[in-house]
C-alpha cells in the first residue's frame, strides 16, 4: 500500500504545489504593497465636517407629505454645497433638494464634480462613464459613475448614481493587490468568497498531504534504523548462483535491507532510484521460503516473478539468514572502464555511442549495463549537433544547462551483439532538448571519441527464449536498442522461424536504422519489417497510427494461432503499457510476453 500511497502523494503534491506557491507568493507580495495606496487614501480628501443645517429649507415632514412614493427612511445631508434629503423605501432610494423639494439626479456633470471634490492628486479628470457593475466596487450593488484621473497611479473615483456618495478610490496598486488577493483565496469570480469549492478542496488536499506525509514517514522508517548497528543481531546473506551453489556470504545486521547490506560489502545492485523502491532494477530471487511481497514488490514485479520468489532488494529486510540469487556477482562487484570509440547521430534525438571495454565482455542480446554518471556541469556547446539536425533542435526550444550534482547510475541496453561489433558496446541514447535534460543522457550526449567511461554489468533478464517459435518484436524510441540486438543475433545464427518487427515513431526522421531493417527484410525472407508513424501518412510500406494498434490490425487479427507467438516489447512507458494491455485483451498469456520497461 505504501508504494501506491507514495505515488498518489507525489501526484497530489505536484498539483497542490502550484497553489501552495500561489498562496505563499501572493501573501508575500500583498504585504509588500503600500497599504495607504491599497486603501485608496493617497489622494482621497476627508469629507469636511457637516455645516450647520440651513433654516430656510423645507422640513422633513413637508418632504414626506409631498412624496408620491411610500418612504421608509429619510436622512438629511449635503451634496457638495447643496442641502438634500435622501429618501428610501424597500424598492429604491432617491434624492430631493431640501430647498425646494425637487428631485436631484446624479448625472455625469454632478458625478464629475463630486469626484473632483474628493480628489487631491495631480491628475486631470476624464469623462465619467456609468457602469451597472464592476469588480472594483463589488461591495456596492448599485450602478456607479466611474471617473478616471491621469495620474501615475491610474486613479479611478467611483460615485454612486443614486446617493451621490463617493464609494471608492481605486488605483494600479489596489488592482495589483486585488489580483494577488484573488489568487490567494482562489475566488476567481467575485473575489470575496472564502468558502468557495476550490479553496475548500485545496485546504482538504493540503491536510491530506500532511497526514499521508506523516504516515509515509513512519511507513518508510524501520525501528531498527534507530538502534546502533553494533547493538543489533548479526545476520548472514548467502549469495547463490542459478545452480544453488554458494558464491559468497555477506555479513549483515538485523534491520538492514539486502540492498544496503550488499552495498556495504562492495556489491552495488543495479538501481536508477538509489534504493527508493521506484525503479525495480534491484530485484533478487529468494531461495527457499520468500517473505510476503510488499506493495512495491507487487507494483514493480510481475506475478510470475513474485511466485518464483523475486523481491526488491531495497525493500527486503534482513530479519534472518537469507539465501538469495543475485545473478552475476562478479558484475556487481566490478567497475569496468571503457573508451568511447564512436559517436554517431542516428536521428535528431537518438545517438549511437560505441565504447570499447578494457577487457572482453560477454553481453547477451537484451541485457544492459549501468553507466556510472559522474558529477558534472557543462554548457550547451558540449553537444555536437550536425547541421542537418539544427532545425529539429531549434523547433523544440533552447538547450538547457547540462548538470549533475551527485554521481548516479543509468541503464543503457546494448543494441548490437558485442561479438558482431568487435567486442564493443553499442548504445542508443535518447535526448530531448527544451526540457530539463536527464542527468544520464546529458552526460552521454557530451561524450567524445577518446573519453573514458566507467560502468558495471551486464545485467537484466530481458532475453530471447530458447526454441524456434514465431517471434513478434514491438518497439518505440530507444526501445529499438535491445530488440535490434536480438534480431541481429537471430539472423546471424541463421534463424528460420518468422520474425516480425513493428517499430513506432512520430515521423520518418525520428525512426532509427530504417535502411538497415529494410535490408534485413530484403535479404531474409523470414524477417518482416513494419514501420508505423503516428504523425506522418501517405508513404509506401509505412503504416500510420500507433504501433500497438497497427500490430493488432496488421498481424494479430488475422493470425491463425496467437498463442504460439512469442512477444518481445520495449519502448516508452505509454507505448509499453498500451501494448501490454492490447495483448492481454486478446488473451495472450503473460508467459509469452517478454518486455523491458527501461525501469524509469
Amino acid at each position: 500500500m505504501s508504494h501506491w500511497m507514495r505515488r498518489l502523494h507525489k501526484w497530489v503534491g505536484l498539483i497542490l504545489a502550484v497553489q501552495f506557491v500561489l498562496w505563499m507568493s501572493s501573501g508575500v507580495l500583498m504585504s509588500l504593497l503600500d497599504s495607504k495606496k491599497v486603501q485608496g487614501r493617497e489622494f482621497r480628501i476627508k469629507p469636511p465636517a457637516p455645516a450647520e443645517w440651513p433654516r430656510n429649507v423645507l422640513a422633513a415632514d413637508a418632504i414626506l407629505a409631498a412624496s408620491a412614493d411610500k418612504v421608509m427612511a429619510i436622512t438629511s445631508g449635503w451634496l457638495l454645497d447643496r442641502p438634500i434629503y435622501r429618501l428610501q423605501n424597500d424598492k429604491r432610494s432617491w434624492l430631493v433638494n431640501a430647498a425646494d423639494g425637487t428631485g436631484v439626479t446624479v448625472d455625469a456633470n454632478l458625478a464629475l464634480d463630486l469626484a473632483r471634490a474628493s480628489y487631491s492628486g495631480p491628475g486631470n479628470a476624464g469623462a465619467p462613464s456609468l457602469l451597472d457593475f464592476t469588480l472594483e466596487t463589488r461591495a456596492h450593488k448599485e450602478p456607479v459613475w466611474r471617473v478616471d484621473f491621469d495620474d501615475a497611479d491610474d486613479t479611478s473615483v467611483y460615485v454612486s448614481s443614486r446617493s451621490g456618495a463617493v464609494l471608492e478610490h481605486r488605483n494600479s496598486t489596489w488592482r495589483l493587490f486585488d489580483l494577488f488577493w484573488m489568487l490567494h483565496i482562489m475566488d476567481y469570480s467575485e473575489r470575496t468568497n472564502f468558502n468557495n469549492p476550490l479553496l475548500v478542496s485545496s485546504a482538504i488536499g493540503g491536510l491530506w498531504m500532511a497526514l499521508t506525509g506523516v504516515w509515509l514517514l513512519f511507513a518508510s522508517i524501520r525501528l531498527a534504523e534507530f538502534v546502533p548497528s553494533r547493538w543489533r543481531r548479526s545476520r548472514t546473506v548467502n549469495l547463490l548462483d542459478q545452480h544453488g551453489t554458494s558464491q559468497r556470504s555477506i555479513d549483515a545486521v538485523e534491520g538492514d535491507t539486502v540492498f544496503r547490506a550488499l552495498a556495504r560489502s562492495g556489491l552495488q545492485l543495479p538501481s536508477n532510484c538509489g534504493g527508493g523502491q521506484s525503479c525495480g532494477l534491484c530485484e533478487v530471487r529468494c531461495v527457499g521460503k520468500a517473505p510476503e511481497p510488499t506493495s512495491a514488490d507487487r507494483a514493480l514485479l510481475s506475478p510470475q516473478k513474485l511466485a518464483a520468489g523475486f523481491r526488491l532488494a531495497c525493500n527486503l529486510p534482513v530479519k534472518r539468514r537469507l539465501d538469495i540469487d543475485i545473478g552475476n556477482t562478479l558484475a556487481l562487484s566490478s567497475e569496468r572502464v571503457g573508451l568511447v570509440t564512436g559517436v554517431k547521430p542516428v536521428t535528431p534525438f537518438l545517438r549511437e555511442i560505441t565504447i570499447r571495454p578494457n577487457q572482453l565482455l560477454a553481453c547477451r542480446p537484451g541485457s544492459y549495463v549501468q553507466v556510472h554518471v559522474p558529477q558534472y556541469s557543462r554548457d550547451a556547446s558540449h553537444v555536437n549537433i550536425p547541421p542537418d539536425h539544427h532545425e529539429d533542435w531549434r523547433a523544440v526550444g533552447p538547450l538547457s544547462a547540462l548538470a549533475n550534482d551527485a554521481p548516479v547510475r543509468r541503464s543503457y541496453s546494448v543494441s548490437v551483439p558485442v561479438e558482431q561489433a568487435g567486442w564493443q558496446l553499442t548504445f542508443l541514447v535518447r535526448f530531448m532538448p527544451g526540457k530539463k535534460p536527464g542527468r544520464g543522457s546529458g552526460y552521454m550526449y557530451t561524450l567524445k571519441v577518446g573519453d573514458e567511461v566507467r560502468f558495471s554489468g551486464p545485467f537484466g533478464d530481458f532475453a530471447l527464449k530458447e526454441g524456434s517459435g514465431e517471434k513478434v518484436f514491438i518497439g518505440g524510441g530507444a526501445g529499438m536498442a535491445p530488440l535490434r540486438a536480438m534480431i541481429h543475433d537471430l539472423l546471424a545464427k541463421g534463424a528460420k522461424e518468422p520474425l516480425h518487427f513493428w517499430y513506432g515513431a512520430r515521423s520518418l526522421r525520428d525512426a532509427p536504422y530504417v535502411d538497415e531493417m529494410r535490408a534485413f527484410a530484403a535479404k531474409h525472407p523470414n524477417f518482416h519489417w513494419h514501420l508505423v508513424l503516428s504523425e506522418e501518412e501517405g508513404m509506401a510500406d509505412v503504416r500510420s497510427g500507433f504501433v500497438h494498434e497497427a500490430v493488432q490490425e496488421g498481424l494479430l487479427q488475422t493470425h491463425p494461432d496467437i498463442s504460439s507467438l512469442e512477444f518481445y516489447v520495449c519502448g516508452p512507458p505509454a507505448m509499453l503499457n498500451a501494448t501490454r494491455a492490447m495483448l492481454s485483451s486478446l488473451g495472450v498469456d503473460d508467459v509469452n510476453v517478454a518486455y523491458d520497461d527501461f525501469k524509469i
